[in-house]
């Protein structure tokens, strides 16, 4: 019996976002018809109950929330525009993204990124991210 590769990369986004929830739409069905029976790609939905930092980097609901996050399969956590060019160039679209790495615009889109990260929340009429966070921190964590 084949035992199926991990990903090799996992992204965490907001699951409350549409535009994460499209983006993530995106990848996930162009992964699948890449990937189909070992994908490049998992989802972690930072929005959710469950999300739970110790298993995934120790990047922190507020971390997660206020910028994107990704961990490759060896563990190295990827931040902001660096997930995108990774996640597109294991969907064969690395191209997209590709000028993105370069050193000149590297620093443009980084500064483009945060600040879409910046008002990405208010943009998708969300709270902002104190507010989403002290939600987050009112409720018991179970430790099983």
């Amino acid at each position: 019996m084949n035992n199926p590769q991990p990903p090799a990369l996992t992204l965490l986004y907001d699951g409350g976002c549409p535009l994460c929830v499209r983006e993530v739409t995106f990848l996930r069905q162009r992964d699948q018809r890449l990937h189909p029976n070992s994908p490049a790609l998992a989802f972690v939905d930072i929005d959710a109950e469950s999300y739970d930092p110790r298993c995934h980097g120790d990047i922190s609901y507020r971390e997660a929330m206020g910028r994107i996050h990704a961990i490759q399969a060896d563990g190295n956590v990827l931040r902001d525009v660096e997930v995108f060019r990774a996640a597109y160039t294991l969907i064969g679209l690395g191209w997209l993204y590709a000028p993105s790495g370069w050193p000149v615009l590297r620093q443009v889109a980084d500064l483009l990124y945060g600040r879409w990260a910046r008002w990405r929340l208010p943009l998708t009429r969300r709270p902002n991210l104190d507010q989403l966070c002290s939600c987050r921190s009112e409720q018991p964590t179970q430790h099983l």
